[in-house]
């Protein structure tokens, strides 16, 4: 059985829903509405389309697909330059230290500040696997093959890139972060919010979000213990991250409190060390995994196979080539599997 990476199209609206409504929440660039996810694909579609190696505001969407039965088990997003055209929001994690000289103490205090920080970089996101597939090292291809894409467009992606980590959710989908901080703001709860933003975007923070810094003492103790933490289900995403270059520096999201992930986009690791190859044969003799990539814009294709080096190239196995739809004579990029 061989899973591979390739573009969404337009028949790939069922299959993005029928994931949407198994996210549980929290899971903005995925959201369960059917109208939200056909302007998705339609932006992709445009991004897809054109050629043009310069840096815009576009949004990319891969799909995971069983390359045997042609099932759809998952998805992940790239977004080319956040808040061009709505303000990218984050909590910026900062210290204010006093000192007082009547009491010979000082103090110091924790602060969330609004900022833009992070507009133009580019993003990746919307990663979902399918339940029944979280094994395998399918999750690592869905995120690595998103490195790979970048390094095959790098000129229409920033010097910087971001990845959103959903925050901590509690068994009845609230978020204790949005509770104690931006529910008091909006009137609404973390659900309704996360739908909005998701279907409308972020001008409603802009509009009702106090620009001032918040004292996080002031929150609750469950709000409090939410900032920079990942939803259980995502330590192996920040995991994966963290191996690939990205740091926690400080920047959580505004709605859930999650920590927001940064590295240079050059210094990430597979974009870095992957290298790229002539198809020279394809046989059995492939003694090394890695994940291959070949292919621009819709016709990108990413998948593991077993290569070997070869005289003027690298060997396939002939699974992954049919898979990746390449004979000899092709080009690939490739990195070893982790």
């Amino acid at each position: 059985m061989t899973f591979v990476i390739r573009a969404a199209g337009s028949g790939d609206l069922a299959h993005l829903y029928e994931m949407a409504k198994l996210t549980g929440g929290g899971f903005t660039n995925l959201p369960p509405d059917r109208a939200a996810l056909t302007a998705k694909l339609a932006r992709s579609a445009q991004a897809f389309g054109h050629d043009e190696a310069t840096l815009a505001d576009e949004a990319f969407v891969l799909m995971l697909e069983n390359d045997a039965t042609g099932e759809v088990r998952g998805t992940c997003q790239l977004f080319t330059h956040v808040g061009q055209k709505h303000p990218f929001y984050s909590y910026r994690v900062g210290t204010l230290t006093q000192y007082s000289r009547e009491l010979t103490r000082t103090f110091r205090a924790e602060m969330l500040s609004l900022t833009t920080d992070l507009e133009g970089a580019s993003e990746v996101g919307g990663l979902f696997l399918h339940p029944g597939e979280r094994a395998g090292g399918l999750g690592l291809l869905l995120a690595r093959s998103r490195y790979l894409f970048i390094r095959a467009h790098r000129p229409r992606f920033a010097d910087r890139t971001l990845a959103e980590l959903r925050g901590v959710i509690d068994e009845a989908g609230g978020s204790p972060f949005w509770d104690g901080l931006a529910g008091r703001f909006f009137g609404m709860g973390f659900q309704e919010a996360d739908q909005f933003n998701a279907v409308n975007g972020h001008q409603f923070i802009a509009d009702l979000m106090p620009k001032h810094p918040i004292y996080t003492a002031m929150l609750s103790d469950h709000a409090r213990a939410a900032i920079g933490l990942p939803h259980p289900s995502g330590r192996a995403a920040m995991r994966m991250l963290e191996n690939e270059g990205f740091a926690y520096e400080k920047y959580v999201d505004i709605f859930d409190g999650g920590p927001t992930m940064t590295v240079r986009t050059d210094q990430i690791r597979t974009i870095r060390d992957a290298r790229d190859a002539e198809v020279a044969a394809i046989g059995d003799d492939g003694d090394t995994e890695a994940l291959v990539a070949t292919g621009r814009l819709a016709d990108f294709r990413c998948a593991y196979a077993r290569i070997a080096m070869a005289d003027g190239g690298v060997m396939l196995d002939p699974r992954g080539a049919a898979a990746l739809r390449v004979g000899t004579g092709d080009r690939v990029s490739w990195i070893g599997r982790i």
